[in-house]
């Protein structure tokens, strides 16, 4: 992406940000009051997150599980499945966008334990701002393997265009609402990101 493209995106980023903050601050006023009701508090879910280039931003989202030890599926709540089937769990990010840590498009910031793992390539994902959606979102989303969501990722980053956002910003409320690719089949969450493969067959050495 060249210095103009970045910066087109970054003001029409922050532009939207602001006008999907005010136009659904009624939405976000009653999710949070749904969240405090639900699960106490707090309401909202904090952590860093790697940005442009690994640096560490904090990202926040609405609560969706309860804190303690324990599997993600049992620590889910009734109301956290909800937000995150509907993905209504994501809008406190347009406050990152809004801040410049996040675009409205590109791929999703993960974990900080996670740079060290990327091969060379699956870390170009992180020559782009993290998105609040992305072309791996777009295509499977949390159905996909890390190697299949990684390869999209670095797709995105080497053929991004004004016309690339506009289609999947467009086809996010669509998968939205299909409600599809949420989580793989028999996981409430993606299971840890542990190396690519090609890192795993080096660490494991030649089979006999």
């Amino acid at each position: 992406m060249t210095g103009p493209g970045r910066l087109a995106k970054a003001v029409v980023d922050r532009a939207l940000a602001l006008l999907g903050l005010v136009a659904l601050s009624p939405i976000l006023v009653a999710l949070a009051c749904i969240v405090r009701l639900s699960s106490g508090r707090p309401v909202l879910f904090r952590q860093q997150r790697p940005g442009l280039r690994g640096r560490p931003f904090e990202l926040i989202k609405f609560r969706t599980m309860l804190g303690g030890a324990g599997p993600d599926a049992t620590r889910l709540t009734t109301t956290g499945r909800f937000l995150r089937s509907t993905s209504l769990d994501e809008l406190p990010e347009l406050w990152n966008v809004l801040r410049g840590d996040m675009s409205l498009v590109g791929p999703r910031p993960l974990l900080m334990q996670y740079l060290t793992r990327y091969s060379p390539r699956q870390a170009r994902r992180h020559e782009v701002k993290p998105g609040i959606t992305g072309w791996a979102q777009v295509n499977g989303r949390n159905a996909l393997g890390w190697d299949e969501k990684f390869e999209l990722d670095v797709w995105y980053v080497e053929n991004w265009s004004v016309w690339l956002d506009a289609c999947i910003l467009g086809r996010t409320f669509w998968q939205v609402l299909r409600r599809q690719g949420i989580s793989r089949e028999g996981q409430a969450t993606m299971t840890e990101f542990m190396g690519s493969s090609e890192q795993v067959a080096r660490q494991d050495g030649p089979s006999s």
